[in-house]
C-alpha cells in the first residue's frame, strides 16, 4: 500500500510541473540567452561570403552536462537555399572534461567542423569571436544569416528546433544610373529644308532644256510640284532655292566645270520662268564640276562590276588630276568595265540638285497634335515633347509622340535621348537598344545606350558604351562606368 501511494504522489506531481510549463528533463533552449554583438558579413577580394561576430555568453546559464553547437546558416530570401557555415560550440563544465578527455584517449576531434570551442563559466562575463567563410553564391543577396542550435548531453533534447535569425546580408544593389531627359530648346525661327535632284537628259554638248527630250517632262513636273508643295503651304514661307550643278568625269576637268555651270544656270532659268509667283531673288547658283563622290557611290551600288575594288581604289586615290584618274578608268581591261561605268554609273552623277529652305510657323497644341500624325518634321523637338507631355508621362501617347519626333529627328540628340528613355522606363529595351544603335555617336546618346544594355544586363555592352561616352566628355557616363563596374564585381561569384 505504502509504493502504491508513493507512485500516486509521483504522478501527480508530474502532472502538476508539465502543467506549470516547468522544464523537466533540463533546459534546452539556449540561444535566446546568447547575444551577437558587432556582426559582418562582408564579401572578400576572392569572392568568399565572410561571416565575423562577437557571440556574447553573458546571460547564457549552461548545464554542466550539456554541449550546444551553434551553426550559422545563410538563407536565401525566397527559403529555397542554404549554406552552412563552420559550427562554434560551447560546453558546460562537465561536458567540457568528458569530451577533452575523450579526445586525448581517442586522438579524435568531436567537432571537427567547430572554428570554435569554449567551456562556458555561468556567472561570468564572457564572449567568443567567430571567423568563417564559404564560397560567395549570388543567391545569397538580400539573404538572412541564422543560427541554429543542437544541445546533446541530455535525455530529451529538441536537436535542431532552436532556429533564430541574426539578420539580412548582402542587401541588395540598385545603382541609379544617370539617364537624364534633356529639355527641348525653344526654337525662335523654325528653319527647314529639303533637298532633292534634278536629273534632266541634254543633247550632246548642249546646255538647253528641252522638256520635249527624252523623260525631261516627267522630271520637270516632279521639280515643279516639289517646289510648289512648299510654297502653297500657309504654314510655310520660302527663304531661298539653292541649286548646285554636277557632271560626270567624261570629257576634261576644266570643260565639265564650265558645263555644270551653264546646265545649273539653265536649269534655274527655266524654274524662275516656270514658277513665276516664286520671287526670283530668292535663286541662288552654284556649280561643282565633275562629281567623284557621287561615282563612288553609284559604283558601290553594283557590286557585281569587274574589278570593283581597283575600280575603287583609283576614285579613292585621285589626286587633283582628274583627267588622268580618267584615263586610267578608260585604260582597265576588259573595256566593258569603262563601258558600264559610262552607260550604267555616270548618269545618275549627271544632275542639278536644288535644296529648299523654308521657315515653318509655330503650333499650339491642338494643331501640334494633329500634325504630328502626318508631318513632324514641320513641328520643333520642343513643340512635339509639349504634345507627348500633355497625353501623361509614361502613356502609350507618350511614348508613340516622342518616337515620332526621334524618326523625324534621328540626329537630334535631344530628340533620339528623350524617346529612348522613354523606352526604357517603359521597359521596352531592346527597342530603346535599337533607336540608339543607329543614332549618333554623342556623349549623351553613347550614356544612354550603356544605361539601355545594363537593363538589357549587356553589361560588356555597358561598359564600352560609357567609356565611348567618358572619351567624348561625356563626364557622367565615367559616374556610371564605376557604378556598372562595383555592380558586376558585387553579383560576380
Amino acid at each position: 500500500m505504502m509504493e502504491e501511494r508513493t507512485m500516486k504522489k509521483y504522478i501527480i506531481s508530474l502532472a502538476f510541473v508539465l502543467a506549470a510549463g516547468i522544464p523537466v528533463f533540463g533546459q534546452t533552449s539556449y540561444l535566446s540567452e546568447i547575444k551577437i554583438v558587432n556582426r559582418e558579413v562582408v564579401k572578400t577580394g576572392d569572392r568568399q561570403a565572410n561571416v565575423k561576430m562577437t557571440v556574447s555568453l553573458d546571460n547564457l546559464d549552461m548545464k554542466n552536462q550539456h554541449s550546444l553547437r551553434v551553426v550559422p546558416v545563410i538563407l536565401s530570401a525566397d527559403g529555397s537555399q542554404q549554406q552552412e557555415l563552420p559550427s562554434f560550440v560551447i560546453n558546460g563544465k562537465v561536458r567540457d572534461k568528458v569530451q577533452q578527455r575523450t579526445e586525448a584517449f581517442e586522438d579524435t576531434d568531436l567537432n571537427p567542423d567547430a572554428v570554435v570551442k569554449v567551456r562556458r563559466k555561468n556567472g561570468t562575463a564572457q564572449t567568443l569571436d567567430y571567423d568563417a567563410s564559404v564560397p560567395f553564391k549570388r543567391w545569397m543577396i538580400g539573404g538572412d544569416l541564422r543560427l541554429r542550435a543542437y544541445v546533446t548531453g541530455c535525455a530529451l533534447c529538441d536537436e535542431g528546433d532552436e532556429n533564430t535569425s541574426t539578420g539580412d546580408i548582402f542587401p541588395p544593389m540598385t545603382p541609379a544610373y544617370y539617364s537624364p531627359f534633356l529639355q527641348p530648346k525653344e526654337e525662335i525661327v523654325k528653319r527647314r529644308s529639303e533637298t532633292r535632284s534634278a536629273r534632266l537628259q541634254f543633247r550632246q554638248d548642249s546646255h538647253r532644256i528641252d522638256p520635249k527630250f527624252k523623260n525631261n517632262a516627267a522630271e520637270l513636273d516632279t521639280v515643279r510640284n516639289s517646289i510648289s508643295l512648299v510654297e502653297d503651304n500657309n504654314d510655310l514661307t520660302i527663304t531661298g532655292i539653292y541649286v548646285t550643278g554636277y557632271a560626270s568625269p567624261e570629257g576634261t576637268f576644266a570643260y565639265n566645270m564650265k558645263l555644270s555651270e551653264r546646265r545649273a544656270k539653265a536649269f534655274t532659268e527655266y524654274m524662275k520662268d516656270d514658277l513665276k509667283s516664286v520671287d526670283p531673288k530668292l535663286y541662288h547658283v552654284d556649280w561643282k564640276g565633275e562629281d567623284w563622290v557621287g561615282l563612288r557611290a553609284e559604283v558601290v551600288k553594283h557590286p557585281q562590276l569587274l574589278k570593283i575594288d581597283e575600280v575603287l581604289n583609283i576614285i579613292d586615290n585621285c589626286g587633283d588630276d582628274k583627267d588622268a584618274c580618267e584615263e586610267q578608268l578608260k585604260a582597265l581591261v576588259p573595256p566593258e568595265i569603262y563601258k558600264r561605268l559610262l552607260n550604267e554609273m555616270y548618269g545618275p552623277v549627271r544632275r542639278n540638285e536644288y535644296r529648299i529652305e523654308y521657315n515653318v510657323r509655330h503650333f499650339d497644341l491642338a494643331e501640334g497634335k494633329e500634325m504630328i500624325k502626318t508631318r513632324p518634321d514641320l513641328m520643333s523637338v520642343s513643340e512635339i515633347q509639349k504634345v507627348a507631355d500633355s497625353y501623361g508621362k509614361g502613356s502609350p501617347e507618350y511614348i508613340d509622340c516622342l518616337m515620332r519626333g526621334a524618326k523625324a529627328y534621328p540626329n537630334d540628340v535631344t530628340a533620339v535621348n528623350n524617346a529612348a528613355l522613354a523606352l526604357i522606363e517603359a521597359n521596352r529595351t531592346d527597342e530603346a537598344i535599337r533607336l540608339l544603335e543607329n543614332a549618333p555617336a554623342e556623349g549623351e546618346l553613347l550614356n544612354m545606350k550603356g544605361v539601355a544594355y545594363v537593363k538589357a544586363g549587356q553589361y560588356d555592352k555597358a561598359s564600352q558604351a560609357f567609356s565611348e561616352a567618358q572619351t567624348k566628355g561625356y563626364s557622367q557616363a565615367g559616374e556610371n562606368l564605376k557604378l556598372l563596374k562595383q555592380y558586376v564585381e558585387y553579383m560576380a561569384e
